[in-house]
């Protein structure tokens, strides 16, 4: 797990100061070692620039640093992440007369990438992104995992006569810090992102010209930085591709997925909530044979939240070499504005991530596996249970008249306003005209669920209450299209299963946790965020899949066997800080000085007014208005600040 970062198109001491400032500003990513290359210049002059920062967790030696460059044809590469399948495809290259300098993943990458180029894209099982030169023709490739685990940024120069064409980093932050940008500017569809998700969605960042590559996707760049083709290399595989998929193939997936994420030439630690993700995590890495497993749990003084004793339980059950960790209210608040600032973006959540990394580090280690990954796949959250009947009843509407479904609309609307309060309940009922209003579409629908506010209060929240700056339903217009296509086909159970996976999952929890736990020099590995596990899952009918929904019955056979099913047979909790209480007790204080501090929030392109008025009736205890809602204003405007990033 590392940083990297480039330049295209540029090569004088300018841009390498420039590259420098870069690393150093992901240093936390990789502690252990830094290292800079530069290409000889093109014939008209334009050179490629690459940087590194080492987190050492395959080949400790030093012929595992980076950039890396294979000596007999000069192709180089850069690296973030892992490729779990590297011993197989090193085992393809023995056919191949040169030996690898390293015995680490990256030597096998760039191997593969020197023999194939792209085509070699797909081969890959692991999280991942990349930068690689191909000395013969000069182009660049970069490159990201298929499931979005790693991110990566770049941006483009707007002077097209200017000394640098292309400059990409693993952080916004890390290209912020080049100095290259003229100006630092809020994205407008970032502010109209995060009031509807709470976190913007790639390709759009916080910052106005800084862009993401999209999961599975990569892009070829000429030596000048000129775009020669952006593509996507990986989709999630059609409905009814291949024969349908055994409990017990499920399994043994489960149990390679595990093993795979276990490669590691330094310890491995494993985050245990105590739910069943987490516990069956954990486990299938007893299972695997690993010789010892470390677990690590986060426990809190709010009973409510506080999950210590059941993962205690858990942990001896399985034999695991358990610690935990207490994060009191007052820790929290001593440590919240490191923990605000790990977050490379404005996000409503992550923080528990990073309170947890830096126990894991802490007690030496530099790996962790997590159960994120398992809801999504197998059915876990309620939107599994509503979403489809929602779905049905919107498809059955719309063969009705129109006339009858905006009566329809209007009289939800009329009972819900019946109890007039402080401000609108901002919940999911409370969406349900818009919803009816919204078509059989799964994406708007979901995406109307999900959203923190009612699009009417989103427009008033919005400085001057503009309409949504290229967003459909709170999404960039590519990806909202991508989204359609990838859904095509899916029945209801698995278009939601998408969704949850390609949102909620990749562009939520995956950045937020890649970002915090970074901040502690922490991998964080995900064995139900795993291609060749999808694979399988998704040949599984949905009967089997997801029934009894929210039970991921599957998930537990599979991955809890030999456990007591008691210790699971709970209501579900998620691994939450109690952030509800800590809002209306001493951290409101924090919250309270910038959500109605005027030139902070109008700062951020928020209406100063309707802020005011949210967080008051928060205050007072409004229903239905939930503590995310602030949390996600409060993240937007202090990380503008902190960033010196302005409309």
């Amino acid at each position: 797990m590392c940083g990297i970062a480039g330049i295209i198109g540029a090569g004088d001491g300018r841009h390498r100061a420039a590259l420098q400032r870069m690393t150093d500003a992901m240093r936390r990513r990789g502690p252990d070692a830094q290292g800079q290359w530069e290409s000889a210049p093109s014939a008209d002059g334009h050179r490629v620039l690459f940087g590194h920062r080492r987190l050492a967790i395959l080949d400790l030696s030093p012929h595992g640093v980076q950039p890396m460059v294979l000596p007999e044809t000069g192709d180089c590469i850069v690296l973030n992440g892992e490729i779990y399948n590297f011993a197989a495809l090193r085992d393809r290259l023995k056919e191949r007369p040169t030996a690898l300098q390293s015995t680490g993943d990256t030597a096998v990458l760039l191997r593969m990438l020197s023999l194939c180029g792209d085509q070699a894209l797909p081969d890959l099982r692991g999280m991942f992104a990349l930068a690689f030169r191909d000395q013969r023709s000069g182009n660049v490739l970069l490159a990201r995992d298929p499931l979005g685990i790693k991110p990566l940024y770049f941006a483009i120069n707007p002077a097209t006569s200017g000394d640098w064409s292309l400059v990409f980093a693993s952080e916004v932050r890390a290209i912020m810090a080049s100095g290259l940008l003229a100006q630092h500017r809020l994205d407008r569809r970032a502010v109209a992102s995060i009031l509807w998700n709470g976190f913007t969605v790639a390709p759009v960042t916080a910052v106005e010209g800084i862009e993401s590559l999209l999961p599975g996707e990569a892009a070829w760049f000429d030596p000048g930085g000129r775009l020669l083709r952006r593509f996507a290399y990986w989709r999630a595989p059609a409905p009814g591709q291949g024969p349908v998929a055994t409990e017990e193939e499920l399994e043994a997936a489960l149990l390679d997925s595990v093993r795979s994420h276990l490669i590691s030439d330094v310890p491995v630690g494993v985050f245990l909530s105590g739910g069943v993700d987490s516990s069956a995590v954990a486990n299938l890495a007893a299972r695997s044979g690993a010789s010892e497993v470390n677990t690590f749990t986060l426990t809190f003084n709010e009973a409510e939240r506080n999950e210590g004793d059941i993962a205690r339980a858990v942990a001896k059950a399985i034999g695991t070499r358990h610690a935990e960790v207490l994060l009191t209210e007052q820790d929290f608040l001593a440590r919240l504005q490191p923990a605000l600032n790990s977050l490379d973006q404005p996000s409503f959540d992550g923080l528990n991530s990073f309170f947890m990394s830096h126990a894991v580090r802490d007690a030496g280690f530099t790996v962790a596996l997590v159960g994120s990954g398992g809801d999504e796949l197998f059915g876990g959250y309620s939107s599994f249970r509503d979403l489809p009947r929602l779905l049905q009843a919107n498809r059955w509407i719309a063969h009705g008249p129109a006339a009858s479904k905006q009566w329809l609309a209007e009289g939800v609307r009329r009972v819900l306003r019946s109890s007039r309060q402080a401000y609108e309940p901002q919940t999911r009922w409370a969406k349900l005209p818009d919803m009816l209003a919204a078509g059989p579409s799964a994406e708007d629908l979901y995406q109307l669920a999900y959203a923190l506010f009612l699009p009417a209060n989103q427009r008033a929240l919005r400085a001057g209450g503009s309409a949504d700056p290229g967003l459909i339903s709170g999404l960039p217009s590519e990806r909202h299209r991508q989204l359609a296509e990838e859904l095509a086909g899916r029945s209801d159970l698995g278009a939601i299963a998408m969704l949850e996976q390609r949102l909620f999952l990749g562009e939520r929890l995956l950045r937020d946790t890649d970002a915090t736990s970074m901040a502690a020099s922490i991998e964080t590995r995900l064995p139900l965020v795993d291609t060749t596990l999808l694979s399988v899952v998704l040949r599984l009918p949905d009967s089997i899949r997801f029934h009894p929904v929210r039970m991921k019955p599957l998930l537990r056979r599979a991955g809890l066997k030999g456990l007591d099913p008691q210790l699971f047979n709970r209501p579900k909790s998620g691994f939450e800080l109690p952030f509800d209480r800590w809002l209306r007790q001493a951290l409101g204080q924090e919250i309270e000085a910038t959500l109605l501090d005027t030139a902070a929030v109008e700062g951020a392109g928020l209406d100063a007014a309707e802020v005011r008025r949210l967080w008051l009736a928060f205050k007072a205890g409004a229903k239905g208005l939930y503590w995310t809602r602030l949390w996600a204003l409060y993240s937007l405007i202090r990380w503008t600040q902190v960033n010196h990033v302005g409309m």
